[in-house]
């Protein structure tokens, strides 16, 4: 009997069992779908605003409510589902939340130190004086001006900034930018007459940058290098910002950055596809805000063969557990007719679950079931067949003649 005989005349056998108990195939209920008050409550607590204020019958939707989500009942399609966004009214979403492990693009438009931090080796100052020569006391009229300061200089790796062979070299490391200024004009009047003497810091010279992508790290920071680590999780880009420029104003004179979100890494949706006895696929997905149930779909490549196009649903999770909601999706109406009624916008958090059809799951369990049978009848038979050949083999040497 070949394979496909041995598991069809066991799947028709077990049919004709269940008819002939009366058991039947589940049918479509009206139960798992939230009603009208349920769905806006959790709406409104996740920061949604609605569309439409629709009354419901009690009877049409009811809460979910103890084990779940269907046990032998699937949901039904519902006639108004009210303010569920769906394409064609959607709902805007609320301000992005920041969490981990989203990647922000922090930008800062304006980079300079404080005037109260040290100067540092390989800092450049902004340097310019004024003054004149000592007059020679041999000759009265020597008024000749002295050799222009006025520019750039570098403090060098010891620590000194090196004015020239006329002027010598001082030390101006760990000083901030007035004791610095106030070393240098003592410095000069021993050259020059009545130095006026301006030291600035014009570059951020030997500190880190800050511009750049910046990962949320797992417990809520994001990491600036050696200016420390900001909390930003549970914060929007707007008040991220704010606590950024907070934070940096400790090192920075009146910080002034741009927090953007590089990657939305926190807010996704899954897609769970049942394998039909062989396991589930999970699928997780970035939402971008503006998802419906066909564009989740098509970020697998379409449903999977084994897929059943009448047992369609959205779980989605509520701030309670009276808050979850049941949505059912006829997927044939969306691909076929256009119907946008249950091609529902997708939320953070959403499970689309794709159910096998129920005849492969059937077919599923008898070959599990009837796999083990069969390896046992093909040794028997295997073990049978080698004896007769040894027996036949054996007579047939033992009664050859002559």
């Amino acid at each position: 009997m070949s394979t496909l005989h041995r598991r069809t005349l066991p799947a028709a056998f077990a049919l004709l069992a269940l008819s002939a108990a009366g058991c039947q195939t589940p049918t479509t209920t009206r139960q798992g779908l939230v009603s009208g008050a349920a769905t806006q409550r959790a709406g409104v607590e996740l920061g949604f605003q609605p569309i439409a204020q629709v009354q419901f019958e009690p009877e049409s939707h009811e809460v979910i409510g103890g084990e779940g989500p269907y046990v032998g009942e699937e949901p039904c399609c519902p006639t108004d589902c009210g303010t569920i966004p769906r394409e064609l009214e959607k709902v805007q979403l609320p301000s992005y939340i920041i969490e981990p492990p989203d990647i922000l693009l922090i930008e800062i438009e304006r980079n300079v130190r404080l005037p109260s931090d040290p100067i540092e080796p390989l800092d450049e100052l902004l340097l310019r004086v004024k003054g004149t020569f000592p007059r020679d006391a041999n000759n009265p009229d020597d008024t000749a001006d002295f050799q222009t300061i006025d520019g750039s200089y570098r403090v060098n790796n010891d620590g000194r900034l090196d004015l020239g062979p006329v002027y010598g070299s001082i030390v101006v490391s760990g000083m901030s930018l007035d004791e610095a200024r106030a070393v240098i004009e003592r410095h000069l009047k021993t050259i020059l007459n009545s130095p006026q003497v301006s030291v600035s810091l014009p570059e951020l010279a030997g500190r880190q940058a800050i511009t750049g992508e910046h990962l949320v790290q797992p417990d809520g920071t994001v990491a600036l290098g050696i200016y420390g680590d900001v909390p930003v999780a549970g914060l929007t880009r707007m008040q991220a910002k704010a606590a950024i420029e907070q934070h940096l104003s400790q090192y920075i004179l009146n910080p002034r950055i741009d927090v953007g979100v590089y990657a939305y890494n926190s807010k996704v949706y899954y897609v769970i596809t049942d394998g039909g006895g062989y396991g589930e696929q999970v699928f997780r997905l970035p939402v971008t805000g503006n998802e419906t149930v066909l564009d989740a779909i098509s970020q697998i490549n379409g449903l999977p063969p084994v897929a059943s196009k009448k047992h369609i649903w959205i779980a989605r999770p509520g701030p309670h557990t009276d808050g979850r909601q049941i949505l059912a999706v006829d997927w044939q109406s969306i691909v076929r007719d256009g119907s946008p009624a249950t091609n529902y916008q997708i939320l953070p958090g959403d499970r689309i679950y794709v159910q096998a059809d129920r005849l492969i799951k059937v077919d599923s369990f008898i070959a599990k079931a009837t796999s083990p049978l069969e390896r046992l009848f093909g040794f028997t038979l295997l073990g049978h067949r080698t004896v007769r050949d040894l027996q036949f083999g054996h007579r047939g040497i033992g009664g050859a003649g002559p």
